[in-house]
């Protein structure tokens, strides 16, 4: 049996009245398809040491979070013990993504080099401030420490998933 990787796809912050309902922060850009009914996921502690497999039975966005209802959870004292935890989709599950589109985490992590050859180091991050999400990129030893790029067709030029690599070109005053 293969192990499956499982995403991040929101954060249990609350419980929501007394008929089970929780409160869940989105950390996805597919919520709407990650909390529908019928919906599988996993439902993990922070650090990994418990974890189950649960089904949405109803969910609806409310103010910057959505209340999810598990099915077969109908009780407040069912999923009290739950705040905190993590929702997770499986790998296989994941919304298929158009051409130039990528998952925070296919990001994360890849090496980021300029059009001249010079290594900037390792994006870390990926902020979403407004009109479009920003890289971060850390390089060891380096001031400064940070390089906050944007995500913009006139920087980055490149993106190699699979070899995990980022061409950039950089625009006057980016350093």
């Amino acid at each position: 049996m293969s192990a499956e990787q499982w995403y991040t796809v929101g954060k249990i912050v609350n419980t929501h009245g007394i008929r089970g309902e929780l409160k869940v922060v989105s950390q996805t850009d597919f919520a709407e398809a990650r909390f529908a009914s019928g919906s599988k996921l996993l439902l993990q502690k922070e650090d990994g040491s418990e974890q189950l497999s649960v089904v949405v039975g109803a969910s609806r966005p409310h103010k910057n979070v959505y209340i999810v209802k598990l099915k077969g959870y109908d009780n407040i004292n069912d999923v009290e013990k739950y705040k905190g935890w993590l929702l997770k989709v499986a790998g296989s599950d994941r919304e298929p993504l158009a051409e130039g589109e990528y998952y925070y985490s296919d990001i994360i992590g890849c090496s980021v080099v300029t059009v001249e050859g010079e290594d900037l180091g390792t994006v870390t991050e990926i902020l979403s401030p407004g009109a479009n999400d920003v890289w971060v990129v850390e390089k060891a030893g380096r001031k400064p420490k940070q390089i906050l790029l944007p995500y913009i067709d006139d920087v980055v030029l490149n993106v190699d998933v699979a070899a995990k690599s980022v061409t950039v070109k950089l625009m006057e005053g980016l350093i």
